[in-house]
């Protein structure tokens, strides 16, 4: 009985730091996005990231934050200056190369408020100069980001720009100035969506993670979950294209508090009831709806290449649907495979983990509403 205790103790233990460790906001892809043009003898490149984010990093570059110092103002004007102060660190980590050669472009900064409670401060950086005589090819480098990012690239010879996927301080393949960028293959673009809707799930996306496991826990057959994953599966594909193709919108203010109340309902029905209810498989179906909203937002920052819009678009979703998968497996391994039977289970597996879940989503729906705890 030692063993059982221990172990939900661990299952619970094991929620709650990973809702620690993870921050509040729900999507960590696309924070970052880089733009270049190069025509005319010129050329032109947007950074937008999240502004206090990166300024945290220049600071703890620069050393500027002193033990027991006071925190710096996060406003839009503060963290501009900020940068602006903190633009030689800045120039360290990005690297613009023409050729052979790194040039010394200017650099100004913009940061805009937050649009709502649940979106960043946003920078806008913008990097400029003149291209040398005779260059043939364009290459960049971004060192402030720990995640993928997007480059979209255009010269004057390219109808429609290109995008690739970096990772944090990858040089880019060179790019030609003097023709057409040659496009992303469809299988290079496939891959590429398919592993960022994964990682949307697994490790990024713990309000949908904890969601699924939520799902996992009242479901004593794995078949009874794939049903429930399927619904949601069905709603969230729904939801997902109608907004990325424009049909229906929701602000982001609205979507992620009711994301977390879906997450809060799901873990409290597991304490409330023993068994499947029949509206149970509707519920999940209308919160795939919501989950679907909130996946089309991210999504929408990631960008979605032209020319393979479609492509981009289904194995995105099917890397979603491949991340939660993955989390019921690791789930019905862990705790499902040899336990879902013991008389124990609900009292030290199914209550503990979901009164957790509950909290955290809780905590979530709070904090996403706007007010500050």
């Amino acid at each position: 009985m030692k063993h059982v205790l221990y172990s939900s103790t661990v299952v619970s233990a094991a929620i709650l730091v990973l809702a620690c460790a993870i921050p509040v906001a729900a999507h960590e892809i696309g924070t970052t996005h880089v733009s270049a043009l190069v025509e005319d003898g010129r050329f032109d490149i947007e950074v937008v990231t999240d502004a206090a984010s990166l300024a945290e990093k220049l600071d703890s570059v620069a050393g500027a934050h002193s033990a027991g110092g006071s925190p710096a103002s996060t406003t839009a004007a503060a963290i501009r200056d900020r940068l602006a102060a903190l633009d030689d660190i800045f120039r360290q980590r990005v690297t613009v190369r023409f050729d052979d050669s790194a040039v010394h472009p200017n650099i100004s900064y913009s940061v805009s408020p937050a649009v709502d409670d649940t979106s960043p401060i946003v920078a806008t950086i913008r990097l400029s100069g003149d291209v040398p005589h005779d260059a043939r090819q364009f290459t960049w480098s971004y060192s402030w980001t720990f995640a993928s990012y997007a480059l979209t690239f255009k010269n004057h010879r390219s109808d429609d720009p290109i995008t690739v996927w970096l990772e944090g301080g990858q040089a880019s393949s060179p790019q030609p100035l003097t023709a057409r960028a040659a496009p992303v293959s469809r299988i290079e673009t496939a891959w590429r969506y398919l592993a960022l809707g994964f990682t949307h799930i697994v490790p990024h996306g713990l309000d949908h993670m904890l969601f699924v496991i939520g799902i996992f826990l009242l479901s004593g057959r794995l078949r009874t979950v794939l049903w429930q994953v399927s619904a949601f599966t069905v709603a969230h594909s729904i939801t997902l294209g109608l907004s990325i193709y424009g049909v229906i919108t929701a602000p982001p203010a609205i979507v992620e508090p009711l994301i977390a109340v879906s997450i809060a309902y799901v873990a409290i029905e597991n304490v409330l009831v023993r068994e499947l209810k029949p509206w149970r498989i509707a519920l999940v179906f209308a919160f795939g709806l919501l989950h679907g909203m909130g996946f089309a937002g991210a999504l929408k920052e990631l960008g979605l290449p032209r020319s393979e819009f479609l492509t981009a678009l289904v194995t995105f979703n099917l890397g979603v649907e491949t991340g939660q998968l993955a989390v019921i497996g690791v789930a019905f391994l862990l705790v499902g495979w040899q336990c879902r039977n013991r008389a124990w289970y609900r009292g030290c597996i199914i209550v503990p983990a979901s009164l957790a879940i509950a909290c955290i989503a809780v905590y979530w729906t709070v904090e996403r509403s706007g007010f500050r705890l």
